[in-house]
């Protein structure tokens, strides 16, 4: 049993773990509950017993504009467990062997940005003003006309900024799609500008890729689950939280699990998808207008593909593929030089959107990763694979269409006691660490406003 004033919380990926440790931070007592065997929600790892290394479910990227997220990694003492790419710089390849690189130069914000478009060789000089100017009218646009960006897809948008079939192929499209996790006739116009906005067109800082030395689960969980306890709360998985269970007075009483437990609370946070939170609102809860849109609220697939190859294929830490399935490759290697002297190596591969494959075999997939990959570098003709992995997510992030941007949540519901976090509510961001880790310290300081809490700022 669990005492008044303290919170439950219920998910133990970003959203949910940023919210408890900011409470735990706040003098509160916080219990967490994680359904699955081990903590990280959408966004974990594991060690891949033959090789050594870590392996993300997907490759998650962090950006020097994710101002929440560091806020949190310093908390839990794990800020130099990341590695800031300072200047940033991307390698697109074409099927034909053209190949043009994304570098920012450094030049203050935005002109830093400006000078890596002008610079890249995949689009003409008249595309590549185009594309800037295209940018501008983008920005424009966020600050006065966000009405028509909020119903407008990323492909209406480029037809209405006049950008043309290789501006869209080799720019916008792999920054859309690798942001959105979308097709762009399908995603959201609004959530790219605020992605260029954030990203790419403010302060040079801001557009740094950001990589972590460990795991992701290494990265966040187990530095949580020290403060969380530091301060009197516990952490559980294999939780399975079953229901969410009225008092006399209306609110949140307390929730159920299947192990037949009952624990109370003054205050709740779920952190965990729409589908899932429906499943355990109290009976008839689910009538009310603002859940009863939720199950609206679609996902988007990504598949990754692992795999050792028994050489080093290419030099670059970070590629894009133009013209093919595969979307991004990251070399592994590169990416964390302490690793460089391993004799195999380590490459990932990503397909966001992946509507169309995600319920391909395994062997089908790495096919086509391989044969991209043989397209795209020719060299890796050479190589030999070691060893694959083909992983799935099949609900990675809340499709970020129009339509369903309309549908996310606030934090705060019609129940008072009851708080929403994830990175599908509606944080103004596309799905991403970010805004679950925003969507969680906006949560707890609902619940520290609600008891009058005047601790310690979140």
């Amino acid at each position: 049993m669990v005492e008044a004033h303290d919170v439950v919380v219920i998910g133990g990926g970003f959203a949910g773990l940023s919210a408890a440790v900011a409470l735990a931070g706040r003098g509160f007592r916080v219990a967490v509950f994680e359904g699955k065997p081990a903590l990280g929600g959408r966004a974990y790892s594991f060690a891949d017993a033959e090789t050594g290394d870590f392996v993300d479910n997907g490759q998650h990227v962090l950006m020097g504009c994710y101002a929440e997220t560091f806020k949190f990694l310093d908390r839990i003492g794990q800020s130099g467990q990341l590695v800031f790419q300072r200047d940033l710089a991307i390698e697109m390849l074409q099927r034909d062997g053209r190949a043009g690189v994304l570098k920012t130069a450094r030049l203050p914000g935005p002109l830093h940005m400006t000078a890596a478009l002008m610079r890249y060789g995949l689009l003409t000089p008249r595309e590549r003003l185009s594309a800037m100017v295209a940018g501008l009218r983008m920005l424009r646009m966020h600050r006065c006309d966000r009405a028509y960006l909020r119903q407008a897809t990323v492909k209406t948008l480029m037809d209405k900024l006049g950008q043309g079939e290789r501006a869209r192929q080799c720019f916008w499209y792999p920054l859309a799609i690798a942001t959105l996790n979308e097709d762009p006739e399908l995603a959201s116009a609004a959530l790219l500008a605020e992605v260029l906005k954030r990203a790419f067109f403010s302060r040079r800082s801001d557009s740094a890729f950001v990589y972590a030395k460990v795991g992701l689960s290494d990265l966040y969980c187990a530095g949580s689950v020290r403060l969380i306890e530091a301060g009197g709360g516990l952490v559980e998985t294999r939780a399975v939280v079953e229901m969410l269970e009225f008092g006399a007075e209306g609110g949140i009483a307390g929730v159920r699990l299947r192990d037949g437990r009952r624990l109370q609370a003054a205050n709740f946070i779920a952190a965990v998808p729409p589908v899932q939170l429906m499943r355990l609102l109290p009976e008839g809860a689910g009538a009310d207008p603002f859940f009863a849109h939720l199950g609206e609220i679609t996902s988007s697939p990504i598949v990754c593909v692992h795999a050792w190859f028994d050489r080093e294929i290419t030099n670059a830490a970070f590629v894009g593929f133009v013209g093919t399935t595969t979307q991004w490759l990251f070399n592994k290697r590169r990416i964390f030089a302490e690793n460089g002297e391993r004799a195999n190596g380590y490459l990932s591969f990503v397909i966001s959107g992946a509507r169309k494959l995600v319920d391909a075999g395994n062997e089908e997939l790495l096919d086509l990763v391989t044969g991209d990959l043989n397209a795209m570098i020719p060299a890796s003709r050479d190589a030999h694979l070691l060893k694959a992995l083909v992983l799935k997510e099949k609900q990675a992030t809340m499709a970020p269409s129009p339509e369903c941007d309309r549908l996310r949540p606030g934090l705060a519901t019609p129940i008072a006691n009851l708080f929403l976090a994830g990175d599908w509510i509606q944080t103004g961001l596309p799905a991403t660490i970010e805004s679950a880790v925003t969507s969680g310290h906006a949560a707890a300081a609902a619940v520290a406003a609600r008891v009058g809490d005047s601790a310690r700022p979140a």
